[in-house]
């Protein structure tokens, strides 16, 4: 923890009711905490001292779901984004062998749904040789593997990709492919200076496959630049119950900066895949094993999972993309006596939103996968995509909304986040179902990991920014500025605890 004191600033506030001064205060932060606004301050002996210069003070952002060793990775790995079919994908495969023979390939970024047909292992085969390729979807929920890969992670051969739980054990086991450089301390360093130039100042980290032990190690060499909280899974939850772990507790070996999170449950799967679980069936439900999805969980083992974390003092995370799956998840919290979120909650059902105000549950959304997922939605989904996204119904109801990016399915950006909860358009169409859109407020608000209008007694996590985050100079009806003032603002410091972690004034 330290002290700063931070002079000039103009306060903005957060809450819907609260209010913040006209004209620019100073800030003091002494062991981490914010101890006195107002004009004026002494400064108490050394203490260090900065000039806001006017710039408008927020609460420092979070991003409320993440997968940072993936994040960190995603720079080093075949940009399959673009990709319209398979043989754009294979044939990006084999150019990228050609030009590094001697490597094997990890892609990312596909979104085969869209794709007229089924991919095969023999085809990736056909272009890789002997070399080992593992081209991970978009949405992380399944990959395309050849057969050396396929040998090389102890899977069985197939020639469909793997989807889902069985992908989600494997992908720890890349690391016995392509070694660890890309999670370097070194590494994870430069993505966390990244993150902090956004004003972020905390991350959930959903890992797969990850131990708090890791955290610890990259603690002390460096990585503790902002927030982390980190999340089990059911593989390491005896462990996390076992230390007596409890959400908020400090990780051991790390400073009260980085804590316990919940456990996190992938109770269905995603659009993408194909796999979210629904209450009625596909647009393409032919061409699907499961026409309306599947659970990855029965019902009785969902709740033995909530319960167990309940019982050892953890919140509980759990993914829900389908209105089914979103349905069971409330109906599991409710009978275990859970708390927690729901991750994505990607469509709902009106009651089913009502039910989470409801039971206190929060909806931990990110709002960029709208940008990607709208063409997709129309064609699968059809008239159930005014259900998606529902970010107005979570808002009128009382839910407390957590925006967040799922890096890297989506790039980890906090602005770009609330432009598309604001927006909801990611080109020269108008917003998706407007209806649904947040006020930038309510987006702002939901962006700060519930701290109010900084004051005494907030977090000394602090950003200034070079104009109003709030856009009151801005049109609110025209949402097309608001998206590009935020997707372009300025951060020009970062403090965490007290630290300067980013400083461009």
């Amino acid at each position: 923890m330290s002290s700063i004191l931070i002079r000039h600033a103009r306060l903005v506030p957060i809450g819907a009711r609260e209010h913040a001064p006209d004209a620019p205060v100073d800030v003091l932060v002494e062991r981490g905490t914010v101890t006195g606004v107002g004009p004026a301050l002494e400064r108490p002996p050394g203490v260090d001292e900065i000039d806001a210069d006017g710039r408008w003070m927020i609460p420092g952002l979070w991003d409320q779901h993440t997968h940072l060793a993936q994040w960190t990775l995603a720079s080093q790995r075949l940009d399959l984004a673009g990709a319209r079919s398979p043989e754009d994908a294979t044939r990006a495969v084999a150019e990228r062998i050609a030009a590094y023979p001697d490597f094997p390939v990890i892609g990312w970024g596909h979104r085969s749904a869209s794709w007229d047909r089924e991919v095969t292992v023999s085809e990736l085969d056909a272009v890789s040789g002997d070399t080992a390729v593992v081209l991970i979807s978009g949405d992380g929920h399944h990959a395309w593997l050849n057969t050396t890969a396929l040998l090389h992670l102890a899977m069985p051969v197939r020639d469909s990709v793997v989807r889902e739980t069985e992908w989600f054990a494997a992908y720890p086991r890349l690391v016995t492919l392509v070694g660890n450089d890309g999670t370097s301390p070194e590494a994870y360093r430069r993505m966390l200076d990244h993150a902090a130039s956004q004003g972020i100042a905390g991350m959930v980290d959903f890992e797969f496959g990850a131990s708090r032990e890791e955290w610890a190690e990259r603690w002390v060499q460096g990585c503790d630049r902002i927030r982390i909280r980190w999340a089990t899974y059911a593989d390491t939850l005896d462990d996390v119950i076992a230390a007596g772990l409890r959400t908020g507790d400090t990780l051991p070996g790390c400073d009260e900066r980085a804590t316990m999170g919940p456990l996190k449950i992938i109770s269905d799967g995603s659009l993408n895949t194909r796999t979210a679980w629904c209450c009625e069936p596909y647009g393409d439900a032919h061409r699907l094993e499961y026409p309306a999805g599947q659970p990855n969980l029965s019902g009785s083992e969902l709740r033995e999972q909530l319960a167990r974390a309940h019982a050892g003092g953890l919140e509980v995370a759990t993914h829900a993309i389908g209105d089914a799956a979103v349905q069971e998840a409330l109906a599991a919290y409710a009978d275990t006596g859970a708390r927690g979120s729901v991750e994505h909650a990607q469509m709902c059902r009106r009651d089913d939103v009502r039910r989470m105000a409801e039971l206190g549950i929060r909806a931990s959304v990110q709002p960029a996968h709208l940008l990607d997922d709208r063409d997709l939605t129309e064609r699968i989904w059809g008239e159930r995509s005014e259900r998606c996204f529902a970010f107005r119904w979570m808002a009128d109801d009382g839910v407390d909304l957590a925006l967040g990016s799922d890096a890297p399915v989506s790039p980890l950006d906090p602005w770009l986040a609330m432009a598309a909860a604001v927006h909801r358009s990611a080109d020269d169409r108008g917003p998706w179902h407007g209806e649904q859109a947040l006020t930038v407020h309510e987006a702002l608000a939901a962006s700060v990991d519930g701290q109010p209008t900084v004051g005494a007694g907030s977090r000394g996590d602090l950003a200034l920014v070079d104009r109003d985050p709030l856009l009151r100079d801005v049109d609110a009806t025209d949402t097309a500025a608001v998206d590009r003032a935020l997707r372009t603002m300025r951060v020009a410091t970062t403090v965490v605890a007290g630290h300067v972690v980013h400083d461009q004034r």
